[in-house]
C-alpha cells in the first residue's frame, strides 16, 4: 500500500475509533462538534487561543457580554450605577447564580476572578492601572472605584474575546496568574467532564440543569443561554477531508471552521447548511525597530503597495466570504471609520516608489515571514511579496511553519541577525472592536505587540479613549486614532473575511452565527 494511501487509511480509522468511543459514551440528546483546533490549554486566562476561549464560554459566565451588533449588555449583572463624578461603579449580581459545585456566586468570587484576569489581559491591565479599590458591598454586589473617570469599564468587563473576564470560584481564581488553574468549575450553561477529556481526541460537556438563563433572546455572547441538548462532544479531527466526510456521513453534527476549499461542495450538499460566522481582518505588520521599516515613509510605501482584492481573492477565493475594508475597526461595527488619509484598497505603486526614493531606500532585502502550514494565511505572503516588489522593494520571503513564525516574530534584532521585517497575520472581528483591546494599535514601544510601534500621540489618544464617558467622544477619538495609525504606518490593512461554519440540515437548529463561537440555544432531535 503506498504511503499516502496508508496515511489516509490510518487517519480515517483513527477518526472512526474516536467517533465510536464518543458515541458509546453518549446519553440522551448529544450534539457533536468538530472544533477549529485541538483543545490543549483549559485555562482561559492563560492563553488567547480561540479554542480555549470557546471552552470558557461553555462552562463559565461573564458579568457583561457583547451582542451581535457590538453593544455591551448585562449578563451576570442585574443592574449597575455610576457616581456623578464617573469614578465609582457599583454592580448588583443576578439572583440565583451558582457554580457547578452548588456554591453561590458571590462578590468575592467576582473580585478574585477580575484581579487574576487583569494581571494577564492588556485591557484589564489598563483598567486596573487607574483602579483605586475593588470592594464587596454585600454578598451579591461589588464596587470598583477609580482614581479618575474611566469610560470603558463595561467594554472591559464585557469584551467577547482574548482575554475574556470569565468568573470562577475564588479558590480557583486565587491561583497565581503565572500558573494554570487545576480545577475547571464555572457557573455557566455547561459542566465540563474532566474525566472524559482526552487532548487530541475529545472534550465533553453536560447540560447544567441548575443554570438560570436570562429572559432576553440570545445575541452574540449575551441574552438567554438556554441549553437544549443533554451533552456536547468536541470531536478532534485534524484532517480537513476527514472532517468533511464525518459531517456528510452524519458522524458529527457541525464543523466550527470550514476550510475554504471545501466550502462550495458543502454549500451545494442538500443535507448540509453553511453559514458565514466568525469574521476577521488580515493585516501586514512591520518591524518598527530596525531598517528599513523604522522609517515611516518606508512603512507607508508598503501600505500604498497593497491590493486588497487581489490578496483576498487569492487567499479566500469566495466573493461572499470577503470584502475590502480600509477601517482599522471592523467595517459595519460602531467605530468603523472611512478616514484613511488617501490610502485605499487599491495599490498606488508610483507613490510608493516616490516615498522609497525620499527615504533613501537602496534596495536592501525586506525579510517577509511566510507560514506555509497555516491554511488561513499561507496564500497571502507570496502575493504580498509580489506587490511589494511592484512598489519598489526587494523582498526575501522566508518560508517556515507557523510555530517558527511565532517564535521569530518575537525577535527584535535585524533580519540579518535572525529577526524579521514584516509578517502577515489575522485578527478576529471581536478583538478589533475598540482601540484599547486591539493590540496592533498599541504604540508603547518594546512593551507593546510584535512590531513594537512607538508613538506618544497615539498612546495619548488611546488613553483619552479609555477616559471618555460618552459615545460621541469615543467615536471622535476612534477616528483620531485611526488617522494617527495611518500617519505612523502602524500596519497595512488587507481586508476582511468571514470564516464559514457548516452543520447538518434538518438535524441541527438554533445555531447562533456570529463573531464568537457559542453553543447554547442549539437543538437536536
Amino acid at each position: 500500500m503506498p504511503f499516502t494511501r496508508r496515511f489516509m487509511f490510518a487517519s480515517t480509522l483513527g477518526a472512526a475509533l474516536v467517533l465510536a468511543a464518543s458515541s458509546a459514551l453518549a446519553q440522551g440528546s448529544t450534539f457533536r462538534l468538530v472544533p477549529s483546533s485541538d483543545l490543549k490549554v483549559l485555562d482561559p486566562v492563560w492563553t488567547t487561543a480561540v479554542v480555549t476561549r470557546n471552552h470558557g464560554y461553555m462552562i463559565y459566565d461573564t458579568l457583561f457580554g457583547t451582542d451581535a451588533k457590538g453593544r455591551i449588555q448585562p449578563q451576570m449583572v442585574e443592574s449597575h450605577s455610576v457616581s456623578s463624578d464617573g469614578k465609582s461603579w457599583t454592580f448588583k449580581l443576578r439572583a440565583g447564580l451558582a457554580f457547578h459545585d452548588g456554591q453561590p456566586v458571590t462578590a468575592e468570587d467576582v473580585l478574585a476572578s477580575l484581579a487574576r484576569w487583569a494581571k494577564r489581559d492588556p485591557m484589564g491591565q489598563r483598567m486596573y492601572a487607574v483602579l483605586d479599590k475593588a470592594e464587596a458591598v454585600s454578598a451579591g454586589s461589588f464596587r470598583l472605584v477609580f482614581t479618575e473617570p474611566y469610560g470603558v469599564v463595561l467594554e472591559s468587563l464585557g469584551k467577547p474575546s482574548s482575554l475574556v473576564p470569565f468568573i470562577m470560584p475564588k479558590r480557583i481564581a486565587d491561583t497565581p496568574a503565572d500558573k494554570q488553574i487545576a480545577e475547571h468549575i464555572g457557573s455557566g450553561p455547561y459542566v465540563f467532564k474532566a474525566d472524559e477529556f482526552r487532548p487530541g481526541e475529545r472534550a465533553v460537556y453536560l447540560k447544567n440543569d441548575k443554570y438560570v438563563p436570562r429572559t432576553e433572546a440570545p445575541s452574540g455572547t449575551t441574552g438567554g443561554k438556554t441549553v437544549k441538548v443533554d451533552r456536547v462532544e468536541w470531536v478532534v479531527l485534524k484532517d480537513a477531508q476527514t472532517q468533511v466526510n464525518a459531517l456528510v456521513n452524519g458522524e458529527v453534527d457541525m464543523l466550527e471552521s470550514v476550510p475554504f476549499e471545501h466550502y462550495n461542495a458543502l454549500k451545494a450538499n442538500n443535507r448540509i447548511t453553511t453559514a458565514a460566522a466568525a469574521g476577521g481582518q488580515y493585516l501586514l505588520r512591520f518591524n518598527h525597530l530596525v531598517p528599513p521599516f523604522n522609517d515611516v515613509r518606508v512603512r507607508q510605501a508598503a501600505m500604498l503597495s497593497m491590493n486588497q482584492d487581489a490578496l483576498l481573492r487569492t487567499q479566500v477565493g469566495i466573493p461572499e466570504l470577503y470584502k475590502t475594508c480600509m477601517s482599522v475597526y471592523p467595517c459595519g461595527s460602531p467605530l468603523a471609520s472611512t478616514k484613511s488619509l488617501g490610502f485605499t484598497d487599491k495599490p498606488q505603486f508610483a507613490k510608493a516608489r516616490e516615498l522609497l526614493k525620499a527615504a533613501g531606500y537602496k534596495g536592501q532585502p525586506v525579510v517577509l515571514l511566510h507560514a506555509t502550514d497555516n491554511s488561513l494565511l499561507a496564500k497571502l505572503p507570496p502575493v504580498v511579496a509580489q506587490l511589494l516588489r511592484q512598489g519598489g522593494f526587494t523582498v526575501d520571503m522566508k518560508s517556515m511553519d507557523w510555530g517558527s513564525v511565532v517564535a521569530r516574530r518575537a525577535k527584535k534584532e535585524p533580519a540579518s541577525q535572525g529577526g524579521w521585517d514584516a509578517f502577515v497575520t489575522y485578527w478576529g472581528t471581536e478583538d478589533a472592536l475598540n482601540p484599547i483591546n486591539y493590540a496592533p494599535l498599541s504604540a508603547n514601544g518594546e512593551a507593546g505587540w510584535f512590531g513594537w510601534a512607538s508613538d506618544e500621540r497615539l498612546e495619548q489618544l488611546r488613553s483619552a479613549y479609555a477616559r471618555a464617558t460618552t459615545e460621541a467622544q469615543r467615536k471622535q477619538l476612534a477616528d483620531d486614532i485611526q488617522v494617527r495609525a495611518y500617519e505612523i504606518g502602524a500596519f497595512a490593512p488587507m481586508g476582511e473575511l468571514l470564516r464559514p461554519v457548516a452543520f447538518r440540515k434538518g438535524v441541527v437548529s438554533g445555531v447562533l452565527v456570529g463573531a464568537t463561537n457559542v453553543y447554547w440555544n442549539i437543538s437536536k432531535p
